[in-house]
């Protein structure tokens, strides 16, 4: 009998920022119990699940606020044809609006319309569109209030373009809500393990189964910063193919970003200093070092949905972290999970080519949202005006299917799937999917990635328990607890002596299948979070082994809960810009270290000459 393995969690679009001090329950001192009863428990969570929900409905609302207001603003008026096509485009990106209404006043009120009125709904729709249309008139946005249930439920946007000109009023099906409740019942453990009528499933008892760096701001006065191992070049004809082969092959370069003749090299062979030397001897107008220039305060990405609900990538020091390194195309990350929505306009870019162990006929797609979630919260698209942002620019994501449509998947399946990572370049693998019966079959892939390299990370678990879940629990793998906004244990979160460190995971706002975002609860949420700094740690280091890379982020993370490690958090919550800044600095001291050894040779060469 193959045991399945649950996947961990899934989605929530959001809403007014519900921070979880609410979910928190106190012993009679006012501390924070970790393990309140079972009972309670289940009252947490179901609270937990209702706030997800809401966020959901909230963040729902906003982006297609955004959505309308953009549209608006690239409408090209025209004729009401051309009105009519791009409303039709935009009904095909956002198949959640069921119908739109344009609306303007170029001379006499004219309207153009795409779509239908939902029939189960028709008249109570019918009544709130005519409040909208009477609000956009009045030169007012309108919101109305959420009607229906289940999987019939509705809200009316309209929105105007700067001049108040013209307006748009769409019709938006919230069945996503329904969706989400149903998956976070999964996710958090609050009904038994689902069967969906389609496996047989029986319970067991698993017992028996890099850069200049300042100490101290003070020192800045004066100073500039680059990269260390980084070179701008503006070349006065562009390079040839053969020419930039030879380049990166002199300089050991793992990366060449180019803007028209002017390109970014690093170089894992040359600091910055030589690499001008280098380059100067080449037909360039210029060679300098890569500067970083700072504001007076971090630059925050201008993704739409960041301020307001990624609260979780300040918590980590994200943003200073990317003035140490943004991540490489290099370093792929492979989601062993339920696919990924490659089409999602914050991903569109970010994937490599993937696999479906579950059907090997199709591809990678996402069928149930909770891998696209995780593939955001890694590398989303950063400051491209849109969604969320991603903890890496760079890092491309490999989606492997291992978990179907009802978010499960066998032993085999997960087996196979890091096995097929491994053998196609992932460097690192996130793993938010867990039970607690021990497979040595499991294990064995587990092994077989981690010692070719790979570094494995995985969440805990969402039962609030000891017991050790697997993978996370393998000695290979690097185990994953989920903290709140509060910098306490998720009241959901597992723990034990395995975990080791330990990453935001209630309310983490990500990509969601069909162009949504979601905001979502769990380990599983948490996970990512490492991994993605594990990502970045490969890229700002590749020389790191993956025993090296877990070591930076246990040492670097900050410590909480009982002083040094301990079973709710490990070491602590990771920290970006510390982990980042070690991997740096180790980088230096490797690429320095040959260099000091090679003029040590030199110079006992010269002084015992003739000797």
């Amino acid at each position: 009998m193959w045991k399945k393995i649950a996947s961990a969690g899934l989605i929530a679009v959001c809403a007014l920022f519900v921070f979880t001090s609410f979910f928190r329950t106190k012993t009679p001192n006012g501390t924070s119990n970790p393990n309140p009863p079972p009972a309670e428990e289940m009252s947490i969570k179901q609270a937990m699940l209702e706030t997800d929900v809401r966020m959901t409905e909230q963040l729902c609302r906003s982006q297609c606020s955004l959505d309308l207001r953009h549209a608006l603003h690239q409408l090209n008026i025209g004729t009401a044809g051309h009105v009519k096509s791009a409303l039709d485009e935009l009904r095909k990106e956002h198949d959640h609006m069921d119908y739109l209404e344009w609306s303007g006043r170029t001379g006499g009120d004219e309207r153009v319309t795409s779509g239908q009125l939902p029939e189960p709904m028709k008249e109570s729709v019918a009544a709130l569109l005519d409040e909208a249309r009477g609000a956009v008139r009045a030169g007012q946005p309108y919101q109305s209030k959420k009607i229906g249930e289940g999987e019939q439920q509705y809200v009316v946007i309209g929105e105007l373009s700067d001049d108040g000109r013209q307006s748009l009023v769409a019709v938006i099906h919230q069945d996503l809500l329904h969706k989400v409740a149903i998956d976070q019942r999964k996710n958090l453990r609050l009904v038994p393990y689902p069967s969906d009528k389609r496996w047989k499933i029986e319970s067991v008892d698993s017992n028996t189964l890099e850069d200049v760096k300042v100490d101290h701001p003070e020192h800045n006065q004066g100073t500039s910063h680059y990269h260390v191992n980084q070179i701008v070049v503006k070349f006065r004809k562009p390079p040839s193919e053969s020419e930039l082969a030879r380049i990166r092959s002199d300089i050991e370069a793992t990366k060449a970003e180019r803007s028209g003749q002017t390109y970014v090299f690093e170089s894992t062979k040359l600091e910055a200093k030589q690499l001008m030397t280098y380059f100067k001897q080449l037909d360039v107008e210029y060679a300098e070092p890569h500067f970083l220039y700072m504001t007076n305060e971090a630059a925050e990405p201008n993704d739409r949905l960041y301020a307001k609900y990624q609260w979780n990538l300040p918590a980590i020091e994200t943003i200073p972290g990317w003035d140490v390194n943004r991540g490489s195309e290099d370093v792929v990350v492979a989601v062993v999970d339920t696919g990924v929505d490659t089409g999602h306009p914050d991903l569109r870019g970010k994937t490599t080519a993937g696999a479906n162990i579950v059907n090997k006929d199709a591809g990678p797609l996402d069928d149930v949202g909770h891998g696209t979630h995780v593939a955001g919260v890694i590398s989303a698209l950063v400051n491209n005006g849109e969604g969320v942002a991603g903890i890496s620019w760079y890092n491309k994501i490999m989606p492997v299917k291992v978990l179907d449509e009802t978010g499960a998947g066998s032993t085999y399946s997960v087996a196979q799937g890091i096995i097929w990572a491994t053998d196609n370049g992932a460097k690192v693998i996130n793993m938010s999917l867990g039970n607690y019966a021990e497979s040595q079959f499991l294990h064995d892939a587990i092994r077989y990635a981690y010692e070719r390299d790979v570094v494995l990370i995985a969440a805990s678990g969402n039962d609030n328990t000891e017991r050790p879940g697997y993978p996370a629990a393998y000695p290979e793998v690097f185990a994953v607890a989920a903290t709140d906004s509060n910098k306490e244990k998720a009241s959901f979160s597992n723990y034990g002596d395995y975990i080791d460190v330990a990453a935001p995971g209630v309310n983490i706002a990500s990509t969601y299948p069909d162009n949504h975002y979601a905001a979502l609860s769990g380990t599983s949420m948490a996970s990512p979070h490492v991994t993605a700094l594990a990502a970045l740690i490969r890229s700002v280091n590749p020389l790191l082994k993956n025993t090296e890379v877990m070591d930076i982020m246990r040492k670097t993370a900050v410590d909480l809960g009982d002083k040094g490690k301990d079973k709710y958090f490990g070491y602590g919550q990771i920290d970006v810009v510390s982990a980042l800044s070690q991997a740096a600095q180790s980088r230096e001291s490797l690429t320095l270290w040959p260099q000091w050894f090679e003029r040590e040779v030199d110079r006992l060469a010269l002084k015992y000459k003739g000797r």
